[in-house]
């Protein structure tokens, strides 16, 4: 399945909250992605399927002073370009397999959240995801990554492991809805060469297995 990486925009607003529900149903507030692109501090991205489009969704945007959401139409304000040509019209977007997000502070990188729809996990995508905010932290100066994940969630510490992020603390019940401990991980500094060099290893690895060239992030 062919698919690429780009900055998210405001137009992907509904697709990503879709995502946020699925992979985060416990969650509770949601997070505020509108106001997340307003944050300087913040970086977004969004994996895209090259071949697939679907209708604008409707999506619930909650007032800035707390009242009840109303339905909306999420429009078009920002057009990245994406890799294959020009994004549709308005009333379709290209389908979103998942997305990511980072703050930077200072000389450090730290991952908030890295979903994919469910139906479309263990195809490569997160990882693509991953390298492609390894690689804009780097853009960015960060010297480190770092990132929260649960306890039980095997899967994603053997991924973080194999991009270097190393276990360097424990948040004891650090997740509000069950009270899950979080394993604090950490790379080292991401420019270093032989972090550069093992990252170089691992996109080609992710290339041939999957068939995803990783191309830059269009700005």
């Amino acid at each position: 399945m062919p698919c690429y990486v780009r900055l998210m925009g405001k137009e992907d607003i509904a697709q990503v909250t879709e995502i946020d529900r699925e992979a985060f149903p416990t969650q509770w507030p949601p997070a505020n992605y509108q106001r997340e692109l307003e944050n300087r501090l913040a970086h977004y991205i969004v994996a895209c399927d090259a071949g697939k489009t679907v209708e604008e969704p409707r999506v619930e945007v909650a007032s800035r002073r707390g009242l009840s959401g109303l339905v909306s139409r999420v429009r078009q304000l920002f057009n990245h370009e994406p890799f294959f040509g020009k994004e549709p019209p308005p009333s379709r977007r290209r389908y979103i397999l998942g997305f990511a997000g980072f703050w930077v502070m200072a000389d450090e990188a730290h991952l908030t959240n890295i979903a994919v729809w469910e139906s479309h996990r263990r195809q490569g995508i997160g990882e693509l995801m991953l390298i492609s905010i390894i690689d804009m932290a780097a853009e960015l100066k960060a010297s480190i990554i770092t990132l929260e994940v649960r306890a039980s969630n095997t899967s994603a510490r053997s991924l973080y492991g194999k991009y270097g992020f190393t276990q360097v603390g424990l948040r004891r019940g650090y997740y509000i809805s069950d009270r899950e401990d979080g394993v604090l991980m950490s790379t080292e500094n991401i420019s270093s060469a032989s972090f550069q060099a093992h990252l170089q290893h691992l996109k080609q690895a992710h290339a041939r297995k999957w068939g995803t060239a990783l191309r830059q992030i269009a700005r």
